[in-house]
């Protein structure tokens, strides 16, 4: 079994965002970033504002993940060419595998591809997020040789009773 990663249809691409938007907002929501009431629309937001053009939005690349030789396709994977500052960097925007797939290397084998796509453009590195309530993402970065840049952490506040 290998992995490949083939150029995102509009059909896939229209599925994609669904899934993860609805994703994203779950996210941002479970970590308190955003309230619950708003994730929705913050997410579709977000979406709207990296991929105003879909598909066809300079500098974003989004793929298929494929197994094969059967050309089943089991997951996604969306990075982009950092343009902050001219530095050279790409950017680890999504990466999912179907839960049926999973445990198999389809994520680190399409992450290996698309840091390889990304040094042929010239890029020097790869970034990106993981949420602190994903462990299993965070052990795929580290066994690919990622390392924290930074650490946000959020407490909630609550007030004794009887005040």
């Amino acid at each position: 079994m290998t992995t490949s990663l083939v150029p995102m249809s509009d059909a896939t691409f229209a599925a994609f965002c669904e899934r993860a938007i609805v994703d994203y907002a779950r996210d941002n929501a479970q970590t308190g970033r955003w309230p619950e009431h708003e994730a929705a629309d913050r997410s579709r937001a977000e979406f709207q504002r990296l991929l105003p053009q879909g598909l066809a939005t300079p500098g974003h690349f989004l793929y298929e993940i494929r197994s094969e030789p059967e050309g089943q396709a089991v997951g996604a994977l969306w990075f982009g060419i950092d343009t902050n500052n001219g530095s050279g960097a790409g950017y680890l925007f999504n990466i999912h595998v179907d839960p049926a797939f999973r445990g198999r290397g389809h994520a680190k084998a399409a992450l290996d591809r698309a840091e390889d796509m990304a040094l042929g453009m010239g890029l020097h590195s790869m970034a990106l997020h993981v949420f602190g309530h994903n462990p299993g993402a965070q052990a795929l970065y580290r066994a690919s040789g990622y390392w924290t840049t930074g650490l946000n952490m959020r407490k909630p506040l609550r007030r004794p009773a009887g005040d």
